[in-house]
């Protein structure tokens, strides 16, 4: 007998979706590296703009140091030539300034776009690969909130503090290359000012950095609540939970509000201190440049003066901007943080590398001593075996929570199982590759889900090449075409978001034909009449008997008149198969499936 293969499970933490450990973490390099990584399919934009955000940080305080050269130059000799030949040079290079300055804003845009396109991307890609067992324990607005807000951050963070912040980095560094070449005396003591800069920027550092990721997470919780309550909105109104809701709401929102203050307060500190402290470093320099010009001994030339208050002014008004981006810095890194977190989050299993694609099957599925538990301390089916022949129907009937969907997830291999194997034709589903078997099944859940777009569309779900005619056909074969013709514009109709606009039992017939229409070995009903009316579902009962001929069918049903015809009827009470046999069988075994069966035909004469 051969090996079985390794496949990796991994266990997730089940407070994964709740991200407080994240706080922990300050501006990361090894982040700001992965982040750079989504410009590498943009090189050439990418160095084009770094090229002239280069240029851009040389240029400002070129235009500063030209300012003081004509001063102390031709306006200093008062040569009218000299000055008219200064302003027009100025004049020119102001000019270049601008215009380059306009390309590198738009490629700077460019580039954001760019980026938070494939980064949008790659998190709607991930999510598709995760297992059902995230989706279970994370709330749909954090997700959201991964692909909007989070998202948002990371393009800030790209296209403007990056490059803005290259462009204020360096003009002060190159500021302080001219303030050196004018006046190395007052350079240094420019330079002497420079740790209280620094020490200053540090203790605020830390302030911010934790007050807008406290931000982001209250945001995240905001949007989270959102994105329930208007799902739930029908049971918000039909409990009457409006005032209660909204004042569960309040409080988160008071709560984001009071983080959203208390950050403002941290950055109202914080920038207008940065903005004394240079002006008061420039009172300084006026004295000392002052002196340095009245002294007989030094002489400073009172145009040098000026031409190195003009480059200390550039040198000083980055701060404040660098201040602003700062701040913009620590909520892209919050926001890059959940991204990469949600982006490496591992799914709890995955396909082997030597996993193969399921070749055409018969649909014989076997399962063999299986136990599963959604948590390895609580399993929730032991040790089921059963064997469902190729063409079978196997229906699976017990009262809620007996572990029927368990089944189901487990033939679909949305879950693999604890111990034991599943098997499809004898293939270990461990073996398998995921995608293939899915293309041999056909799933008609009992939430009823159709995607915005035409009925037609989402017939053709399973099978995009599918013609009209092919749609039409299997309408016809369920006989319900009558019925979808007669909505507005019959296959064409628009269907609105989770099928809004159309009744349950229209949009569970919906779900019939985009099942059929794939055409799969092995169908799963998993309380697929639930929503249809007692007329209509004799009506498709006959339809369905036909076309469920010659698949391997598995039947969830509280309605137990739609599995009278089924080939085994697996009854289960606590994840165990209790009974097992056809439904005449049963009944004549006066047992849990006989109690059951009299129960559905006290409640349906009753009706």
């Amino acid at each position: 007998m051969s090996a079985k293969p390794v496949v990796t499970i991994t266990h997730i933490n089940r407070r994964d979706d709740d991200e407080s450990d994240l706080d922990q973490r300050p501006l990361d390099t090894g982040m700001i590296r992965r982040l750079l990584e989504y410009t590498r399919p943009h090189k050439k934009t990418r160095n084009v703009l770094f090229v002239l955000t280069f240029i851009r940080a040389i240029q400002l305080p070129s235009l500063a140091w030209a300012i003081g050269w004509i001063i102390k130059g031709p306006i200093t000799r008062h040569d009218a030539t000299g000055t008219l030949w200064g302003a027009l040079g100025f004049a020119a290079l102001a000019a270049i300034t601008d215009f380059m300055f306009h390309f590198r804003q738009r490629l700077a845009l460019q580039l954001g776009e760019s980026i938070i396109r494939d980064l949008r991307q790659d998190i709607f890609e991930h999510l598709h690969r995760l297992p059902m067992s995230f989706f279970q324990r994370t709330k749909v607005g954090r997700i959201i909130s991964r692909m909007t807000s989070d998202a948002e951050a990371v393009r800030v963070g790209i296209q403007d503090v990056l490059f803005i912040g290259i462009v204020q980095a360096g003009q002060m560094l190159f500021a302080a290359l001219f303030m050196l070449w004018t006046d190395w005396v007052l350079f240094l003591v420019v330079l002497g000012m420079a740790p209280i800069m620094w020490a200053t920027n540090r203790y605020f550092h830390r302030r911010l950095m934790v007050a807008w990721r406290e931000v982001q997470e209250a945001w995240s919780r905001v949007t989270s609540t959102i994105a329930e309550s208007v799902s739930g909105i029908r049971v918000t109104q039909g409990f009457v939970r409006q005032e209660v809701n909204a004042s569960v709401f309040r409080r988160l929102i008071e709560e984001q509000s009071e983080y959203n203050v208390g950050a403002a307060r941290s950055s109202a500190v914080f920038l207008p201190l940065l903005e004394l402290n240079s002006q008061f470093f420039i009172a300084i320099l006026l004295l000392l440049g002052g002196y340095r010009a009245l002294r007989p001994d030094i002489h400073t030339p009172v145009g040098t003066l000026i031409q190195f208050f003009f480059l200390a002014n550039l040198f000083f008004s980055p701060i404040q901007i660098l201040g602003n981006l700062y701040s913009q810095a620590l909520t892209a890194m919050a926001g890059a943080e959940r991204v990469f977190h949600f982006l490496d989050t591992k799914p709890e299993w995955t396909d082997p590398p030597e996993a193969i694609a399921l070749p055409p099957i018969r649909g014989r599925v076997e399962f063999r001593g299986v136990t599963f538990g959604y948590r390895t301390d609580a399993p929730v089916l032991h040790e089921i075996n059963f064997t469902a022949e190729s063409g079978q129907t196997v229906a699976l009937v017990g009262h809620t929570g007996g572990g029927k969907s368990s089944i189901i997830n487990l033939i679909a291999k949305f879950y693999l199982p604890t111990t034991g194997d599943v098997l499809i034709d004898g293939h270990d589903t461990r073996t398998i590759q995921t995608d293939s078997l899915h293309r041999h099944m056909g799933i008609v859940p009992q939430q009823n889900f159709l995607f915005t777009g035409t009925v037609l569309d989402n017939i053709r779900m399973g099978k995009p090449e599918a013609t009209v005619e092919e749609a039409v056909e299997v309408a016809r074969k369920l006989d319900c075409l009558d019925l979808i013709g007669a909505l507005p514009r019959g296959l064409e109709t628009e269907v609105g978001e989770r099928g809004v606009g159309l009744s349950l039992g229209q949009r569970q017939l919906i779900c019939f034909c985009r099942a059929m229409l794939a055409d799969p070995r092995i169908l799963i009903l998993d309380e697929a009449t639930s929503s249809v009316d007692a007329m209509t579902e004799a009506r498709i009962q006959k339809s369905l008997a036909t076309l469920l001929q010659g698949r391997t069918n598995f039947v969830v049903a509280h309605r137990l008149s739609t599995i009278r015809h089924a080939d085994v009827v697996l009854v289960l009470d606590r994840g165990r198969i209790i009974e097992r046999g056809t439904h005449t069988q049963l009944l004549r075994a006066r047992g849990t499936y006989a109690h059951l069966y009299r129960q559905f035909i006290r409640a349906t004469t009753e009706a």
